[in-house]
């Protein structure tokens, strides 16, 4: 688990450190650190969790500063979990620079630049990340082939799913369907 940074306005004295590192513990956050303009906490905050913090600041004369870099890498991230995980559309005619720059207000390169320096994985990664994710949670509710999941996740052939799967997992699919044992991991976990 990582450390997000929160950067906070109209922070001017001893007093509100103490006041801002209460509020956050009160929200249950792990604290690491609280100076003028910011406070360190362990964790990465849903936009749920930011609108609460922001909340509580904002009742103490403070105000959330949001970082813009921060909120293109999350807009990014939620344009692809949209696309793989909540659409029925089948993916094997997304371009995905192009599905981004068609959604997001930027250019394909920057969002792809932006991405690679603040997580520390190309936005392509991400997006097979996503995609086998998907195709795990297909594999457990039995209902399609592999051929169906290979065609809706957007791979070419079930050939090129169960090579993209192996070198991911360790395992082909069918070795992961059989072993029952679904170890999937949380959409906003997915890094690595």
């Amino acid at each position: 688990m990582g450390t997000t940074i929160l950067h906070i306005k109209n922070m001017v004295c001893d007093r509100c450190i103490s006041t801002v590192r209460a509020e956050l513990e009160k929200l249950h956050w792990q604290v690491d650190e609280v100076e003028l303009g910011k406070a360190v906490i362990e964790g990465e905050p849903t936009e749920e969790d930011l609108q609460k913090i922001a909340e509580a600041l904002q009742e103490n004369g403070f105000a959330l500063v949001i970082d813009r870099e921060q909120q293109i890498v999350k807009d990014v991230k939620a344009a692809i979990v949209r696309l793989i995980h909540h659409s029925e559309e089948p993916l094997e005619d997304v371009v995905l620079s192009q599905y981004l720059a068609d959604i997001l207000p930027y250019d394909y390169k920057y969002l792809s630049s932006l991405f690679s320096s603040r997580e520390k994985i190309t936005v392509e990664k991400f997006y097979i990340l996503q995609r086998i994710e998907r195709v795990k949670e297909l594999l457990s509710y039995g209902e399609l082939t592999l051929s169906e999941i290979a065609w809706k996740t957007g791979f070419s052939s079930v050939h090129h799913l169960s090579a993209q799967f192996k070198r991911l997992t360790g395992m082909t699919p069918t070795q992961y369907k059989k072993k029952g044992d679904f170890d999937r991991k949380t959409l906003d976990k997915i890094r690595e």
